[in-house]
């Protein structure tokens, strides 16, 4: 799977008329749906006099479970949000939204003409976007002596991993998340090296994004 990587402060976004209406669309990440929704209503403040901001969004993936949301904001019924979705799903985007404006030209387009602009208008703010592919992540949590640090760094760069959250104290505890293709061979390096002193605690499966080329 792929997201996209503009944040909604600065989405990717790009328009076209189509008989007299401008279609604009604006795409960003998000990891919510919630934070799609505040996204959509950031557009509508930015465009106060058009006729409709229709959008779709899609969140999750990393443990196979997807949440999608779409809205027609006044069209026709499925001549808006549904083409906008169908996009997304195409291109096989997750944690994103693509909002798309319309500011009403005065010639009726019919359902058809109505499906396609939307969908245009999806499409070129998906292809002005940063993109990224998905990398579903298993995420442990590690205690560790400070001794240790720098051999379990070695073994986290070993199996592509990343490691936040960092608590120093009397020991250090810290979050680390690697590939899911990769956590047996880190489980098995973190026992040989640490001599089975040290368990890493499985938790979560989040998304990584790894931004393409």
């Amino acid at each position: 799977m792929q997201t996209i990587l503009d944040p909604v402060n600065e989405p990717a976004h790009d328009a076209f008329v189509e008989k007299k209406s401008e279609f604009i669309g604006d795409a960003a990440h998000v990891d919510t749906l919630d934070e799609a929704l505040a996204f959509v209503e950031s557009i509508r403040e930015r465009h106060p006099k058009s006729r409709h901001v229709a959008y779709a969004a899609v969140t999750g993936g990393a443990d196979g479970r997807v949440a999608e949301r779409m809205s027609d904001d006044g069209e026709p019924s499925g001549t808006a949000g549904k083409p906008i979705l169908d996009v997304l799903r195409a291109n096989d985007l997750t944690d994103c939204v693509v909002a798309v404006t319309r500011y009403f030209g005065g010639i009726l387009l019919g359902s058809g003409g109505l499906i396609r602009a939307y969908s245009t208008g999806a499409s070129i703010a998906v292809k002005a976007a940063c993109k990224a592919s998905i990398v579903p992540c298993r995420r442990y949590l590690v205690s560790l002596e400070y001794p240790q640090l720098k051999r379990f760094g070695q073994i986290l760069a070993a199996v592509d991993g990343t490691q936040s959250d960092e608590t120093y104290a009397a020991d250090v505890t810290l979050v680390a998340s690697m590939p899911l293709d990769n956590t047996a061979r880190f489980e098995e390096l973190v026992t040989e090296t640490f001599n089975a002193t040290v368990t890493p605690e499985p938790m979560d499966v989040v998304n990584r994004a790894v931004a393409l080329d």
